[in-house]
């Protein structure tokens, strides 16, 4: 039996996994109380956005797999909001600007999240809106340890706050420094809100399912719309750019969007149905890194040797290349998914793998399709360089976060969702609810022809994605990781050691992990670092060496710095579920 940090949970009553402990027992607490698995995401997704405010928010989105047993594939909730009507191409050009800021309040679409849990929760749950909201409002309200990562994160912009973002200031600052970490860190006005809505909700009806439909409307309608309105109209808050702006987000804005439900886009392999969010999000790259790798002899390789790491990374720039080409909101983009995912164009792309790696980004031509300049916009590399909350929220030196949680109960379904954005970093906090603004916009382009172009209404094309994979009607797997631009690069990686090389989810989560910047970043200021290869220091050094000689711009990164993948799912009867030991803070739970 190999090592690993932990071991790999078993059991037949249920399970959660996330990147936070107390999220984590959230959700089980709801399993406990007879819930199902959606009842438990939906706890541990609001027990996120307080005991991780520095990586989502209730400002924030979330895309959602819901699975129920015996369904061929799950259905997907979009919890991404639109952009705003007034934000178009023209808008921003007239305030000089090429790119959306990566902070403050131009960069911020409807935020999603909360509709979207509360769609998970109506329609796949049975527990009550109060009981699910209990955990998060007694750590709002009661406190709760203050994980390192945000501590760091609050003292790195102690001053930002105190200077700019003053509402910021009242909130991560309430004794005028920064908090430890560990110390009991609360947020009363966060609590106040959810409290708000929930009295209101059940002063409405005393029907849950009525209840949770009037918690909407609260929220898109009523005193929480109105206050982001408000505060977006009245206020001019310095961003990325070096100047200050309001915002383009209103009340009508948010009254118009809900959370919707749309099949998943999916890829047969090895005998499962992989299942992702649509080309509104980057979930598709996955499985097109698996339609380019089917029929390699994957299995004949080490899963930590230099050709697996090499072939895999080939095939994570086609599909990251054919990303920024042709991904879009489908509702605005006519996105060739079919064709992304066919025999023939995996074909002519696995051709293009070679021994040595590629520094040139190479979409695939599709006549009629995609844009002839998938970089349509390069900031200079010195863009908003060491400005205080830009681009994606990475913890100190540590790439890639955001949350993640999947959950299974013992009649079979399955959840796996990836909340991120209004993370503290990106925009001041509105000051009557607690929480800030995500500032999802700035993974649009400004380019009118581009398929991820700017426009009023479209969804911005984000690096949030969560995977289900079905096998006879179960849910195998329900899994996921933070980490923007890699989180399809680590979840697949995840995904194969467990499926070819047979690793349990504990040991394919600890095993070395690797990723590349090299197509363009999606997080302001978009910048790309081509032939790079970042791998943990854990990997042999003949490994490296061999790398090295194949022309990967290999950066060795701390041991355990690379991936936060959660994992739980059923075989046989029998639940399953791991947790990333990196940054000592995910957890599973399951019995």
């Amino acid at each position: 039996m190999a090592f690993t940090t932990r071991p790999e949970l078993r059991g037949t009553f249920g399970g959660v996994a996330s990147t936070h402990w107390l999220a984590s027992q959230a959700g089980m607490r709801m399993l406990e109380l007879d819930g199902t698995a959606a009842d438990a995401a939906v706890a541990a997704g609001f027990t996120l956005q307080v005991v991780e405010p520095h990586l989502n928010g209730p400002g924030g989105e979330v895309p959602i797999l819901h699975h129920a047993h015996g369904d061929a594939r799950p259905t997907v909730i979009c919890g991404q909001g639109t952009a705003p009507a007034r934000a178009t191409v023209a808008a921003f050009r007239e305030l000089g600007l090429d790119l959306v800021p990566g902070t403050g309040l131009l960069a911020a679409v409807v935020p999603g999240a909360f509709d979207a849990w509360l769609r998970l929760l109506r329609d796949h749950g049975t527990l009550s809106l109060a009981t699910v909201l209990a955990p998060a409002i007694r750590y709002a309200a009661d406190g709760h340890p203050l994980l390192p990562g945000a501590a760091n994160a609050i003292a790195g912009l102690a001053q930002r706050f105190r200077e700019d973002w003053p509402t910021s200031a009242a909130v991560f600052l309430p004794r005028d420094r920064p908090p430890e970490a560990n110390e009991g860190f609360r947020n009363p006005a966060l609590a106040a809100t959810y409290r708000r809505i929930l009295d209101e909700a059940e002063a409405a009806s005393g029907d849950r399912v009525e209840q949770i439909e009037a918690a909407r409307r609260t929220w898109a309608r009523g005193f929480v719309a109105e206050a982001i309105d408000r505060f977006c109209r009245t206020q001019r808050v310095r961003d990325t750019s070096g100047r200050c702006h309001g915002g383009f987000l209103t009340g009508d804005d948010m009254a118009r969007w809900q959370a919707g439900v749309e099949a998943p886009v999916v890829h047969e392999h090895a005998g499962y149905t992989v299942c992702k969010p649509g080309p509104w999000s980057q979930g598709p790259v996955l499985l097109q890194q698996l339609a380019l790798l089917d029929g390699l002899d994957l299995a004949g390789m080490d899963p930590a040797g230099p050709a697996f790491v090499h072939t895999v990374t080939e095939a994570a720039k086609l599909a990251l290349a054919d990303r920024e080409a042709f991904y879009g909101d489908p509702a605005f983009a006519d996105v060739p998914i079919a064709t992304l995912l066919s025999d023939d164009h995996a074909a002519q792309r696995r051709a293009l793998i070679g021994e040595h790696a590629s520094t040139e980004l190479r979409p695939g031509t599709i006549p009629g399709q995609g844009t002839d300049d998938p970089v349509p916009v390069q900031a200079p590399d010195t863009a908003g360089e060491g400005a205080p909350g830009t681009g994606e929220p990475t913890v100190q030196d540590k790439p890639g976060d955001t949350c993640h949680v999947d959950a299974v109960d013992r009649w079979g379904n399955a959840v796996s969702a990836t909340p991120s954005g209004g993370w503290l970093q990106a925009s001041p906090v509105i000051p009557e609810l607690g929480f800030p603004l995500n500032t999802r916009a700035q993974m649009f382009w400004l380019a009118e022809d581009h398929p991820n172009a700017l426009a009023p209404g479209k969804r911005p094309r984000t690096t949030l994605s969560a995977s289900i994979a079905v096998r006879d009607g179960q849910a195998a797997l329900a899994w996921g990781t933070p980490g923007g631009d890699y989180q399809d690069q680590w979840a697949l990686t995840f995904w194969l050691r467990h499926v070819h090389h047979g690793l349990n989810l504990q040991e394919a989560i600890d095993a070395p992990m690797f990723c590349t910047d090299h197509a363009p970043a999606s997080f302001y200021p978009r910048r790309a670092q081509p032939g790079s290869l970042n791998v943990e220091a854990r990997f042999a050094e003949t490994t490296l060496a061999e790398l090295r000689e194949r022309g990967h711009g290999v950066r060795i990164r701390d041991a355990w710095s690379l991936g936060r993948l959660a994992a739980a799912g059923l075989t046989d009867g029998q639940v399953r579920a791991a947790a990333h030991p990196r940054m000592m803070q995910g957890y599973a739970v399951a019995r």
